[in-house]
């Protein structure tokens, strides 16, 4: 098993990483408006940010135009489930 980060660009490996997961695509509310998503990440229900929900389309469609990659680990040190991901520039 794996617990070391890998990084991907690959939409489809993103959202079913972050699904597999509970995970929601998102933007943080105080940087989200009509005319810009603003600053995304994947909602987990611990209530730690206060997100807006929004659709994967969006969330992608902000991820290209900053020219972001996915940095994310797919098991803890432990053997668990990790949700340790970040947003980085390519």
């Amino acid at each position: 098993m794996s617990q070391e980060s890998k990084t991907t660009t690959d939409h489809d490996v993103i959202r079913r990483w972050a699904e597999e997961r509970g995970g929601r695509p998102a933007a943080v509310q105080a940087t989200h408006d009509d005319d810009d998503v603003g600053i995304i990440r994947i909602a987990f229900d611990d209530g730690k940010e206060e997100l807006d929900i929004i659709t994967w389309e969006e969330l992608f469609e902000k991820f290209e135009e900053q020219k972001l990659a996915f940095l994310y680990q797919n098991e803890t040190k432990g053997g668990g489930t990790s949700r340790f991901f970040k947003f980085v520039k390519r």
